[in-house]
């Protein structure tokens, strides 16, 4: 796994984790990273420097580690409304319509729902574009 920082079009930064570097590159060519703020598809990694701990040294952060996860919170409820707003939700058919979709057996849409870890590892070994979201979907938590 690799974690990038990102920035769209619009300037809104934030953070993403990937498969591989392989991964992200097919992901952004195919438009399936979007901007957690705005949902546009213009996206590009950003300038990110390491994080070095020394033996006796600790790492800082530029904010407080309540306000980044007040910043996770925001960006994950907008995240998930534009994910509701617009894909519609296959549950547990999640791989199967995936894959029909990169086949061409079925029309190309936004679609979101459930995949086990294997499954979604062999869509990405196949070159189906996914990416796993940081929420549970509502119907999934009734």
């Amino acid at each position: 796994m690799i974690r990038y920082a990102l920035r769209c079009r619009d300037g809104h930064a934030f953070e993403s984790w990937f498969q591989s570097a392989q991964a992200f590159d097919a992901l952004v060519k195919a438009r399936h990273v979007t901007c957690a703020a705005c949902g546009s598809a213009d996206v590009s990694k950003a300038l990110m420097a390491p994080r070095l701990v020394g033996k006796t040294e600790v790492a800082t952060e530029p904010k407080a580690e309540s306000e980044r996860e007040v910043d996770a919170d925001v960006a994950i409820a907008q995240m998930r409304k534009q994910v509701e707003g617009n894909a519609t939700y296959v549950g547990g058919k999640f791989t199967q319509t995936a894959r029909e979709m990169h086949e061409g057996t079925s029309p190309e849409t936004s679609i979101y729902g459930e995949a086990s870890l294997a499954e979604a590892k062999a869509l990405i070994e196949d070159g189906v574009p996914v990416v796993p979201l940081p929420f549970k979907a509502k119907q999934k938590l009734q």
